[in-house]
């Protein structure tokens, strides 16, 4: 039988006041970073056939930034489509907050300069998260992402209530898994890697939303005076958003014309990189990952 896992202990205070030990926790519980195993099974002739390989999230991320960064434009414009479309989000680009009433100017559109402003930093966020999470850097600034849209750590404050944060965060994950599992080169095993790594990073960032709007532990609170007043795109006092990404809207794939994966217009999906494997004593030819594991079932 095997031996019980020994159980943590989880410090609730520390989960309040220290965002390292949160950051730890989530990892934890998500199983984040950890060594994943992925299966991919085949048929050919009625034969089974399963290839396998192991996946680290960092790993995905790092090395799948350049499918996600080939996607952000596109999903920017998307997203911004869909705020745009509810006069109780399209009007926070003009109030700086969703809890106040009044009519949505008619000129507030896609190419607004608030929205061609806002969009920019969209881009550079969501290129962010395909950097590099091994540093501490990287989740304090989805931590602070979290703050900015309380009223903190802004000169010009910004109240977005958590409702529409957590939809629009659903709503790019979506987008983005669609468009991840629709790429018509990427293995599937990778897309799988990517997918489950990205998902894992979203999840964070709601928690660090919900952290921020949801009312508990409250003894354990942060004072707004401890707060640093900074720039958008900085992190103590340092500029962390990429000023190229951040300018060059039109890099990546072109919007698609409807809120839709943007691969959904690429070209046909040519045929997939094959190698040649023996199943049951019989050659055949078989899509493959790099480098990966073949098992063959049934021997």
């Amino acid at each position: 039988m095997a031996s019980p896992v020994p159980m943590k202990h989880i410090d609730r205070e520390d989960l309040y006041t220290n965002l390292e030990a949160r950051i730890q926790y989530l990892h934890s519980f998500l199983d984040f970073s950890s060594s994943t195993l992925h299966r991919v099974a085949i048929k050919h002739k009625g034969k089974g056939v399963t290839l396998t390989t192991h996946a680290d999230d960092i790993e995905a991320l790092i090395s799948g930034a350049k499918y996600i960064k080939a996607l952000v434009p596109a999903v920017v414009n998307i997203v911004y489509r869909k705020l745009l479309q509810y006069d109780i989000t399209a009007r926070a680009f003009t109030t700086k907050n969703t809890t106040q009433g009044g009519e949505v100017g008619e000129a507030l559109h896609e190419d607004s300069p608030q929205i061609v402003h806002r969009k920019m930093f969209l881009r550079a966020y969501l290129n962010k998260l395909c950097s590099d999470p091994s540093k501490m850097e990287f989740w304090e600034y989805l931590d602070k992402v979290g703050m900015m849209h309380v009223g903190l750590g802004r000169k010009h404050p910004l109240h977005i209530e958590y409702v529409h944060l957590g939809t629009c965060l659903g709503f790019i994950q979506d987008i983005m898994t669609e468009a991840i599992l629709s790429h018509p080169r990427l293995h599937m095993y990778r897309k799988i890697a990517l997918v489950k790594a990205l998902n894992k990073v979203i999840w964070i960032q709601n928690d660090f939303m919900a952290k921020w709007h949801v009312r508990e532990a409250d003894e354990f609170g942060l004072l707004e005076t401890d707060v640093v007043i900074e720039k958008e795109g900085y992190l103590h006092g340092k500029k962390i958003l990429d000023d190229k990404l951040m300018a060059d809207a039109g890099a990546g794939l072109p919007a698609p014309s409807k809120s839709q994966c943007p691969f959904a217009t690429s070209l046909p999906i040519p045929s997939p990189l094959r190698t040649s494997i023996e199943v049951d004593g019989e050659e055949t030819s078989v899509p493959i990952p790099e480098s990966p594991k073949v098992e063959v079932a049934g021997r």
